[in-house]
């Protein structure tokens, strides 16, 4: 199962916070950053396109007289040959956005799904859901999955009297549970869904190199929601990556006196200490870390790329099961398995490790990718 880049951030990511605490202390310095790009501008997040207004009220206008609202809003949604919506996490889409791209991440999908709906008078609830842990790259950068759903409820009566039929709410979810696989999740507020996919968009400004226009969407992020923690991991990588070493060593200090065991903020940390000739200090967040995260992650595929460096496809195939073997669902893993076990002639294994890395792939390029080389897999096997 595809698992939703919707809580992007930078390096190594920290957990969001159920507790209502936030860091006390300043943690914004703009002096360091140039203006944005572009204007950092909440209202366009949920803000309505005409196109889906269009939608709305001329092509599912008679879905909605027969079926009501939120039957007809949740049919459009499941059913491919209506809105056709695929699944990709390029990147963090607007609603207007992902409409007319009809794909997005989970985050960007939920996001224009409650647009829709609050266009056609349905109220929603978002949820944040508990997944084990996944970790995936952008450009030099390490980032954690998570994922959010959301449901839409029907209206009863009207006026000042408006009651909400909880019963018959219907939960809409761009990355389902496998059959049979209990899921649990906790409810969360749109200011925690607008931190989201401002935090999102930070880190993919990261990865991108826009230093600048990282610093604002995280600082944007806090700013939606102080309690969203995982924001002022990402902007101690910012600062991070501009040089202010300072700076990012007091949001990491804040952010571990409410989570010690944050291995994010102790990851950060010791890179903090690091460059500032600090060893014995990043010694010790190193050895703090390693109490909590044995092996973090990425370890054996960088292990696994440096045997097939090295031609040892043999120990290649050892560390890259490893990973496979807890992260079954990333694409890069299952695709250094399957040169491992191409290296040692093992070719229908090596297919069969190609075939799930473009299976749990979340990207198109990517899925285009692995789609020619098992062509040219293929048309070796022929010759």
């Amino acid at each position: 199962m595809k698992r939703c880049l919707a809580l992007l951030t930078a390096l190594l990511l920290s957990a969001c916070s159920t507790a209502p605490l936030v860091p006390t202390g300043t943690v914004f310095d703009d002096s360091l950053f140039s203006a944005p790009s572009q204007p950092v501008d909440r209202s366009q997040v949920f803000a309505l396109s005409d196109a889906m207004k269009r939608y709305l009220e001329v092509d599912l206008s008679a879905e909605v007289r027969n079926k009501g609202e939120r039957a007809a809003l949740a049919e459009a949604l499941s059913r491919r040959e209506r809105l056709r919506l695929e699944y990709d996490t390029a990147t963090t889409r607007t609603a207007s956005q992902a409409f007319d791209a009809r794909a997005g991440n989970c985050l960007s999908l939920v996001i224009m799904t409650s647009a829709l709906a609050r266009h056609l008078g349905m109220p929603v609830q978002y949820h944040s859901v508990f997944v084990d842990e996944t970790w995936g790259r952008a450009g030099n950068l390490l980032v954690s999955s998570g994922h959010v759903n959301l449901t839409l409820n029907n209206r009863l009566g009207g006026g000042s009297n408006v009651r909400f039929d909880a019963v018959a709410a219907v939960t809409i979810d761009f990355d389902p549970p496998l059959p049979g696989q209990r899921q649990h999740s906790r409810v969360i507020g749109e200011s925690t869904v607008m931190a989201m996919f401002m935090n999102n968009r930070s880190a993919e400004s990261l990865a991108a190199g826009q230093v600048d226009d990282a610093y604002w969407w995280s600082r944007a992020a806090i700013e939606a929601e102080p309690t969203f923690l995982t924001a002022y991991n990402t902007l101690a990588v910012v600062y991070l990556r501009r040089g202010g070493l300072m700076q990012a060593e007091r949001v990491l200090t804040q952010l571990l006196a409410l989570e010690p065991a944050n291995a994010a903020a102790l990851s950060n940390l010791a890179s903090v200490y690091s460059r500032q000739g600090r060893l014995a200090e990043a010694q010790a967040a190193q050895q703090r870390l390693a109490s909590i995260e044995p092996a973090p992650p990425f370890h054996y595929f960088h292990r696994g790329l440096e045997a097939l460096r090295q031609r040892d496809y043999a120990q290649a195939k050892t560390l890259f099961q490893k990973e496979v073997s807890r992260s079954a669902y990333y694409h890069e893993f299952h695709f250094g398995l399957a040169m491992a076990l191409l290296g040692l002639g093992e070719f229908d294994e090596a297919r069969h490790q190609l075939a799930l890395a473009k299976a749990s792939s979340t990207r198109a390029a990517d899925r285009e990718l692995y789609a020619g080389k098992l062509e040219r897999m293929k048309e070796l096997r022929v010759q």
